[in-house]
């Protein structure tokens, strides 16, 4: 029977959660745009998967045991090494050099620079096929890893996510659980209009893989769907979760002005005062 987290638990990572869009709210406005509404919907996956579910040393972020994280919607890295840096991964002090001159932290995830992460991502739909290969790659050696992937939905407009979609169920990749961030936005508009992706949870199950559809800002019922994940003997699992791009920040939540929009100071003064608040109300 699956092992739910206790009252206290899901407290403690709502709590990490809004630290994550605090820092990464700073983050961006200190660049002055960035992709902020497709970090701030992944949060509390985020904040999970780091501080519950994941195998992972912050001392040793090669750790041959270790989980594996692919953040396939690699533009939305401001949210993951916001969380990384929490962890201790690396000093809080190089959040404020994203995407600056010698930064260590490049607009999009980079393995070769940035200790925690663990695939160079940033070509949309390319994170879904490495996911694919180190999970099959491990699974080779007989390595009990998992590999978790962070899909965006309008990134699933793309072909070569289906490729890997046919890829792991035929090689019984069951140490593959995916999510796909479904806030029905991206760059241009609602993603219905722009190209609709339909029943994604009946799509993911056509192709084979073992779906859950939770609500995404939910911790437990995310935690709850990686359990059920981790009992299927032979499926790779797809968690669609139904998010609110921007959540957390009332100005652009559930808005198509979501997707990268400038922060001023005032902005993210009025963004930390709303996140501040929801903090102290955890």
């Amino acid at each position: 029977m699956s092992q739910m987290l206790s009252e206290e638990k899901v407290k403690e990572l709502k709590r990490f959660s809004k630290k994550i869009q605090m820092e990464t709210m700073k983050t961006i406005c200190e660049i002055g745009m960035g992709h902020v509404g497709g970090s701030l919907s992944i949060s509390d996956l985020l904040a999970l998967l780091y501080d519950q579910e994941m195998k992972i040393d912050p001392k040793n972020p090669k750790w041959e045991e270790r989980d594996w994280l692919v953040l396939s919607k690699g533009h939305c890295a401001p949210a993951l090494y916001s969380t990384l840096a929490l962890k201790g991964y690396f000093p809080m002090e190089w959040l404020m050099t994203v995407n600056k001159n010698n930064t260590n932290l490049p607009s999009h995830a980079d393995r070769l620079k940035v200790p925690g992460v663990d695939m160079t991502t940033g070509s949309l739909g390319q994170g879904s096929s490495a996911a694919a290969g180190i999970a099959l790659g491990l699974k080779m050696e007989d390595k009990p890893n998992y590999v978790y992937l962070i899909l965006g939905d309008g990134e699933c407009q793309e072909g070569q996510v289906w490729e890997a979609a046919l890829f792991a169920p035929q090689h019984k990749l069951n140490h593959l659980i995916a999510f796909v961030d479904l806030n029905r936005l991206q760059l241009d508009g609602f993603t219905d209009d722009i190209c609709a992706m339909g029943d994604m949870e009946a799509k993911f199950t056509d192709f084979g893989w073992y779906t859950q559809g939770v609500n995404g800002h939910d911790i437990q019922a995310i935690h709850m769907a990686i359990e059920n994940a981790k009992r299927q003997p032979e499926k790779p699992s797809m968690i669609i979760l139904h998010t609110i791009k921007g959540n957390g920040w009332s100005e652009i939540a559930g808005k198509t002005n979501s997707h990268a929009p400038t922060v001023s100071k005032e902005q993210l003064a009025q963004a930390l005062a709303e996140m501040e608040e929801a903090y102290a109300q955890i």
